[in-house]
């Protein structure tokens, strides 16, 4: 738990860092997001192997390397470096995402049912709303010691948890396969990346529109290569036939949407806290009490965590989690005209994020043998981070595009109709995990349903 709440906070650490990193380093707004956005896009790109690497027999020594790296990454934000070396730091702390699917593995692996079930769960809210753990401080220290110490803390915390992985993990049962799909894992990572590239290049779509087209259609085109490929493939990087599940579909479909209007919502709220009086609107918070505004969202999310076990039927959870979105977007496109009302946006929000975060594993769990945790996580983590970094590009792309020629910080209205957006979106996960509800056979339990099933995720293959 520790670990995965490391990586979340690290790996979030440009949210309310980005009106510093673009006054530290000189770059506009809309470049100090992709300080988020290529942290998302690593992370996306990594987890798949892996969680395939993770299943295997050396999980122990996959959990060290990916630390050493994100310690590494770590180190390169905090060295006086240009913007670019920053990013590249940024992105090597992303890949350390992917060990929130391996960390689950773990506790399955090694813990009593009973309290593997708790485990999974609570470790799954952790990797979500610990960014609301590290923000406070990190901004704080930003405050204090500028942008590189704030990113010093995240070398710390990130060596300290590469000491913990190295003292108290153990290594994986004996008798699983190690093979990774090389070829596969290249193509997604071309996909997915590609992506990921056009949702954040606004200028791309509007200057060179073929382009923009030939790169959409090679993306389409790898990620279905891909898919026949893992169709194929004896030990593929994600079990797609498993994905097709009902069960699993609408946790998937329900995690990338929702993802998608979290990070739009996050974006939103911090940069306007953080927009000076001179803009005509936003409060001029520093980047620590900016911080603070997130603080809810972690502390309702962890609530709503330890209340899920009572939830018994798979629809609640992403009908909770879309619900509470849209009353945290409606909040903030209507009243924002104080910073209490921030505050009780980003609560409502973290509740239903925390509620379906912890839901969500036994959901996938339940048709997935012991041997395929990390593989299966892993293929969620990849909705997720393709989620959150939309909704981080999207976020990005909106404020951009409400910015007028010669304008630091976008008009009031470009805020409004982001949170639009952010409605629509919420609207379409709640109307998609009701279809798939539907669909749900009766027999699973989304809650108790972390136990080992071998035999159940063989059949729904």
């Amino acid at each position: 738990m520790f670990i995965a709440l490391v990586v979340a906070a690290v790996a979030s650490l440009g949210t309310p860092l980005i009106t510093s990193v673009a006054t530290t380093f000189n770059v506009s707004l809309d470049s100090a997001q992709w300080t988020l956005t290529v942290a998302l896009l690593s992370g996306a790109v990594a987890t798949p192997v892996l969680g395939r690497l993770g299943a295997g027999p050396h999980r122990r020594a996959t959990i060290l390397a990916t630390l050493a790296i994100v310690v590494v990454g770590s180190a390169l934000t905090v060295l006086p470096l240009p913007f670019a070396g920053l990013l590249i730091g940024r992105a090597a702390q992303g890949i350390g995402l992917g060990l929130t699917a391996l960390m689950m593995g773990v506790a399955r692996d090694h813990l009593p049912e009973e309290r593997s079930t708790a485990a999974i769960a609570l470790i799954s809210v952790v990797s979500i709303i610990g960014a609301g753990v590290g923000y406070p401080l990190t901004a704080l220290l930003a405050e204090i010691g500028g942008v590189r110490a704030a990113y010093g803390f995240g070398l710390f915390v990130t060596a300290v948890a590469f000491l913990t992985a190295w003292r108290s993990l153990p290594v994986a049962p004996e008798g699983r396969s190690a093979h990774v799909n090389v070829a596969g894992a290249l193509v997604l990572s071309g996909g997915l990346f590609l992506v990921l590239f056009l949702a954040g290049q606004r200028s791309l779509w509007s200057r060179h529109l073929a382009v923009a087209v030939i790169l959409a259609v090679v993306a389409v085109l790898l990620l279905c290569v891909w898919t026949a490929s893992e169709l194929r493939s004896k030990a593929p990087l994600v079990d797609v036939r498993a994905v097709r599940h009902p069960a699993v579909a609408g946790a998937n479909i329900a995690m990338f949407v929702g993802g998608s209007g979290m990070y739009l919502l996050l974006t939103l709220i911090t940069r306007y806290a953080q927009t000076p009086h001179s803009a005509g609107y936003g409060f001029g918070l520093t980047t620590f009490v900016a911080g603070l505004v997130l603080v809810p969202f972690s502390v309702l999310g962890f609530v709503a965590g330890k209340l899920t076990p009572r939830v018994r039927t798979l629809i609640d959870a992403p009908v909770i989690l879309a619900g509470s979105a849209v009353i945290g977007f409606v909040l903030f496109a209507v009243v924002r005209s104080n910073l209490a009302e921030l505050l009780v946006a980003m609560g409502v929000l973290g509740f239903g994020v925390g509620s379906f975060s912890a839901a969500m594993p036994g959901v996938i769990l339940a048709v997935t043998p012991k041997s395929e945790t990390s593989s299966a996580m892993s293929f969620n983590y990849v909705v997720r981070s393709v989620g959150y970094s939309l909704g981080s590009a999207i976020g990005g792309l909106v404020l951009a595009t409400g910015t007028d020629t010669g304008h630091l910080f976008p008009n009031d209205h470009a805020y409004t109709t982001a949170a639009l957006v952010g409605i629509a979106a919420m609207a379409v996960t709640a109307l998609t995990a009701t279809a798939l509800a539907r669909l749900r056979p009766p027999e699973i339990n989304p809650i108790a349903a972390t136990a080992s099933v071998p035999s159940q995720g063989r059949s729904s293959r």
